[in-house]
């Protein structure tokens, strides 16, 4: 029976990598993801919108932030059963303008995360965990919000032993 949950909105297609436009098979928010589950043995859940946004990085950002400024609450495809065997959750997501994507805003208000320790991480290109933790603590009442972890997006294949410390924290 496993004690902690990975919880990850990702994206790949289209992303900014480096400055400059990248085609990526896997998101880098999973890829960072899937190095938590090997060094936690913790399941996983990918957040996943129902209409997701384009797959042209230009378009994606667009839509993105027209559904931020709005404060919308895009649909899920599916949550899990429940949340409450877990005890910890490591919570990942790309930057968007400062914080999570609204999708993981959706996903959070569904479940009652008191008693629960989130551990929030964060890929990005330059911009870390923005006021994430502080919006996480906002919608996540009664939850304890633990120190983020910002991994820059272009770097996160070498991340894994940064990955590792803060973990072992």
């Amino acid at each position: 029976m496993a004690e902690i949950l990975i919880a990850f909105y990702s994206r790949a297609d289209e992303n900014y990598m480096n400055g400059e436009l990248t085609i990526l098979d896997i998101g880098n928010t999973e890829v960072a993801a899937g190095m938590i589950k090997e060094l936690t043995d913790a399941d996983l859940f990918k957040i996943e919108q129902l209409q997701p946004y384009a797959k042209s990085y230009n378009q994606c950002i667009a839509e993105a932030q027209v559904d931020q400024k709005r404060n919308a609450r895009p649909a899920l495809k599916r949550y899990p059963e429940s949340i409450e065997r877990y005890h910890v959750i490591y919570l990942g997501f790309p930057n968007y303008w400062g914080t999570m994507p609204m999708a993981v805003f959706t996903f959070l208000e569904h479940f009652d995360f008191s008693g629960k320790v989130i551990k929030p991480f964060c890929t990005h290109e330059g911009s870390g965990l923005g006021s994430s933790e502080e919006d996480i603590k906002g919608v996540c009442l009664g939850a304890k919000v633990e120190r983020g972890l910002a991994i820059r997006g272009s770097s996160v294949q070498k991340a894994k032993r940064h990955m590792e410390r803060w973990i072992l924290k």
